[in-house]
């Protein structure tokens, strides 16, 4: 009875101690299972807060600058577009006559007149005699006119009387050819001219702003 006393007591204490050693473990492995999940979250959470602040500012950044379309240039000034008038104050010398031709735009864009317009006398239309020689002396510039404003050029007349070998025959005006153009304007001014194309009466400058 005494060795089964002493091999109970012996189980006793050997069960306890086991139940003990499992307690321990238990308590002292829980604050490690908090601990490790608490650092793993927090690099996590700190690292989401520069990505979400990148992910704002990206498209701002990156964003194609918008279009800007350049003006149209104006084109060059048409006789559809155009009046014309003949300013015959200039005076004259040694038997020619000085005079501006007025080109007017009388359309709703601006336009260009470049450089020399072809002249000539006409009567029903047609030319009559030699058209108007270019005077270089002064450089051909782009004269840029808005609606309502005007170019000038100087017209030079040579009384057709003075020119022995002229054949005579009457102009009703001017044959008008804005530069560049295919199309006229008539300005209405009777002149003496000269129907054979060798006598040359007319000479004609660049345009000029008004």
């Amino acid at each position: 009875m005494t060795a089964q006393r002493i091999n109970t007591r012996l189980v006793f204490t050997t069960a306890a101690a086991a139940a003990a050693l499992f307690l321990t473990g238990c308590g002292a492995g829980t604050p490690q299972a908090q601990t490790s999940s608490n650092t793993a979250s927090s690099p996590a959470s700190s690292a989401s807060q520069p990505a979400s602040s990148g992910a704002a500012t990206g498209p701002a950044s990156s964003a194609p600058a918008p279009a800007v379309s350049a003006p149209a240039a104006p084109g060059l000034c048409k006789a559809a577009g155009l009046t014309g008038t003949i300013d015959s104050t200039g005076g004259g010398a040694a038997g020619s006559v000085y005079m501006t031709l007025i080109l007017t735009n009388s359309g709703t864009e601006p336009c260009l007149l470049k450089g020399f317009a072809g002249v000539s006398l006409t009567a029903d239309g047609a030319p009559i005699g030699a058209a108007a020689a270019r005077d270089e002396s002064t450089p051909a510039t782009d004269v840029l006119l808005a609606p309502g404003q005007a170019g000038a050029a100087t017209l030079r007349y040579s009384q057709a009387a003075n020119h022995p070998d002229c054949t005579m025959a009457p102009a009703a005006g001017f044959r008008v050819y804005p530069p560049e153009d295919t199309a006229s304007l008539f300005i209405a001014q009777p002149r003496d001219a000269c129907s054979d194309a060798e006598t040359r009466l007319l000479t004609i400058g660049a345009f000029t702003a008004k």
